[in-house]
């Protein structure tokens, strides 16, 4: 996880020193910078007044998660790349790249990523071409940045999982708020979208659709398969030695805490809600049957207090919902990242993917919407609050793999008589969880933790609605800053 920036124009170097300022909470490591006028990089940010000047560049604060701690990106020759996320397969690619005479310099995921690119555009591939393939090779959560030393292409992994933005006049970022301290609008790479930013243009390429990997549907029996194999394997590859759970004592994180538990010596449960909230007692109560290691952070009004100008920070929008919701959030990852634990895993996507919202009981075709439209809606909000708190969160339903298992299981397995997410409850019981917890009606998380409540009673004392408190507290935010 880091903080990727750049772009070109004028008064570069003042705007690359800004931008770094700015968004270095999401990489304290180190930071590392490429420009046409030569390369810094250092684990010391009091260097980085002695930045190179130019008129293209590009940067990264790094946060190590895979490889070599001491390897800073950018990676650069005839191509200059940066890339924020994970990449699960990179070994399977890598060992590709290498029987094929490709020479590495390091040890980390991103260099697969720029050595993969240079093979498929040695081949003479048009570089949106290039991209393309690239996608469908890899697996993983990646925000990616590369030049060819006169444009600049960004490009974001299929489902959106990590965010990346672009501003009109040339520049990136992996936060909004990274381009609006330079004076810069930011827009949203789209997932799955390559965007080129030449002098002065802006070009847009739609690469990868997620919903172009449905195919013939499964039966009953194969979809249940499907979905056991997909979520062990993904859990699998984003697992490590030591990984926490996002907690709530529901059926999707009981589900990964279950398959977690196979593969990982360490495995801690982390959950947050006000005393007497639903998910704090569900919580306990599942962590103790699943013989699983439970860690909680129980909030009342004043923590909440002290926490809304933070979350409000990371969210950067003026959401009364994603405000809520990033109240718990933000205190379980606090708690994990004060744990010595780098690595979340989320239930993210299940509801998306198998029918858990309610109002896709009446209209269950908004479903494909929501999944391509969720990076921006709710995954970027769950990574800029995890990154506050130098937290990586991965999402095991949002593996390629799963969600094109996902795709092929038909909607009558996914809601049935009414049950919402029906197959995946059977999957879970198969896995075996017990029926009280896989059949578990939840609640959403704003309410399940009472976070909602809590706000609104600050809000209240303000004189105000909980929407108009949102907007209050975003522009005292960041007019401040």
């Amino acid at each position: 996880m880091c903080l990727i920036a750049g772009g070109m124009g004028k008064n570069l170097k003042i705007k690359l020193t800004t931008m770094i300022n700015s968004g270095k909470h999401r990489g304290r490591d180190s930071f590392g910078i490429w420009t046409n006028e030569g390369v810094l990089k250092s684990e010391d940010f009091s260097q980085i007044n002695e930045i190179p000047d130019g008129k293209i560049g590009l940067l990264q604060c790094r946060l190590a998660m895979t490889g070599s701690k001491s390897f800073t990106q950018p990676f650069y020759n005839e191509f200059i790349l940066v890339h924020n996320g994970e990449i699960y397969n990179y070994h399977q690619i890598r060992a590709f790249l290498e029987n094929r005479e490709v020479e590495f310099e390091s040890d980390v995921d991103t260099e697969v990523i720029l050595r993969l690119l240079e093979f498929l555009i040695e081949k003479n591939t048009p570089i949106p071409q290039a991209v393309k393939k690239l996608m469908r090779s890899l697996n993983g959560d990646y925000a990616v940045a590369f030049s060819d030393k006169k444009d600049i292409y960004l490009f974001r992994d299929p489902i959106g999982v990590r965010p990346l933005y672009y501003s009109p006049n040339g520049f990136f970022a992996s936060e909004k708020k990274v381009l609006w301290s330079i004076g810069e609008n930011a827009i949203p790479v789209k997932p799955g979208e390559l965007v080129r930013i030449s002098n002065g243009k802006i070009e847009q390429f739609k690469l990868f659709n997620v919903l172009d990997m449905k195919g013939s549907f499964f039966d009953y029996s194969t979809s249940k398969m499907s979905i056991t194999r997909s979520l062990d394997y993904s859990i699998r590859l984003r697992g490590s030695r030591k990984v926490g759970v996002l907690f709530s004592g529901g059926l999707d994180s009981s589900l990964i805490a279950i398959l977690a538990s196979k593969y990982s010596k360490e495995v801690t449960l982390y959950t947050a809600g006000a005393e007497g909230s639903p998910d704090l007692e569900w919580s306990r109560k599942v962590s103790e049957e699943l013989g699983l290691k439970l860690k909680e952070y129980v909030f009342d009004l004043d923590d909440v207090r002290d926490a809304v100008p933070l979350v409000m920070f990371a969210i950067e929008e003026p959401n009364a919902m994603n405000l809520a919701i990033g109240i718990p959030l933000y205190f379980a990852t606090k708690l994990a990242s004060e744990d010595g634990t780098k690595i979340l895993l989320s239930g993210q996507g299940a509801d998306e993917l198998f029918g858990g919202y309610a109002k896709y009981l009446t209209n269950p075709r908004i479903m494909e919407k929501d999944l391509t439209e969720m990076g921006e809606k709710n995954l970027a909000r769950d990574d800029k609050i995890a990154m506050l708190n130098s937290v990586e969160g991965r999402f095991p339903f949002l593996d390629i793999n799963m969600v094109k298992s996902a795709l092929r299981v038909p909607l009558k397995y996914k809601i049935h008589n009414g049950t919402r997410k029906a197959i995946l409850r059977e999957v879970a019981l198969e896995l075996g969880l017990p029926k009280e917890v896989a059949y578990r009606e939840k609640k959403a998380c704003q309410y399940g933790t009472n976070a909602q409540k809590l706000l609104e009673k600050i809000a209240k004392k303000e004189g105000l609605k909980l929407s108009k408190f949102a907007e209050t507290v975003f522009n005292e935010v960041f007019e401040q800053r």
